[in-house]
């Protein structure tokens, strides 16, 4: 009996899925980016804080997972005004939120090297489910990512006030990242 027990625990070891990797970003290499339009002209910006834990196995990409993690007080656009009024109370409220978090499970191929994602984001305390749709190289010990999508920023609660309609700050607001990991 307790060889029967030792041959299907050895068994099921073998037929579980391979451990996923734990992968460490590359700041210097990674940006997370994001894009709007106010009051007609077009601005773009970037988090100069952001992490990312990373698992994930090229051969059992469902099993991955991802936990972006990014300081809303960095957000910076390289206009002044605009950026001291980010992490206020009627745009990102970095005070009372101070971070903002995507998570996902699970890589689904769509060809070649495209993928997406399922996962949750939450920002200023509300979450919302969105897939998102990204790129991705692995060559030897190195992964590259990369993906943009739109999101509709009242849905998180960003822009508050007068700043809730499309008057002055177009509702949709573009988010881009390029994300370099190393295999741990």
């Amino acid at each position: 009996m307790k060889r029967l027990f030792s041959g299907l625990a050895l068994f099921a070891l073998a037929c579980s899925p391979a451990l996923a990797a734990n992968w460490a970003m590359v700041p210097a290499q990674s940006t997370l980016g994001f894009s709007g339009v106010q009051t007609g002209t077009p601005f773009q910006g970037t988090f100069g804080q952001w992490s990312a834990q990373i698992s994930y196995d090229p051969a059992t990409p469902q099993s991955a997972h991802i936990k972006i993690t990014i300081a809303t007080s960095s957000a910076k656009t390289g206009d002044t005004q605009r950026d001291e009024a980010l992490p206020g109370a009627d745009w990102l409220d970095a005070k009372a939120f101070p971070q903002a978090v995507f998570e996902a499970t699970g890589f689904t191929p769509e060809g070649g090297s495209n993928y997406q994602t399922t996962g949750t984001l939450t920002i200023r305390g509300i979450s919302q489910k969105l897939t998102l749709p990204f790129s991705l190289v692995v060559t030897g010990n190195q992964a590259l990512a990369k993906g943009q999508i739109t999101l509709k920023r009242t849905d998180y609660g960003v822009g508050q006030g007068s700043w809730a309609t499309g008057d002055w700050v177009a509702l949709n607001a573009g988010v881009n990242f390029t994300l370099v990991a190393n295999k741990n």
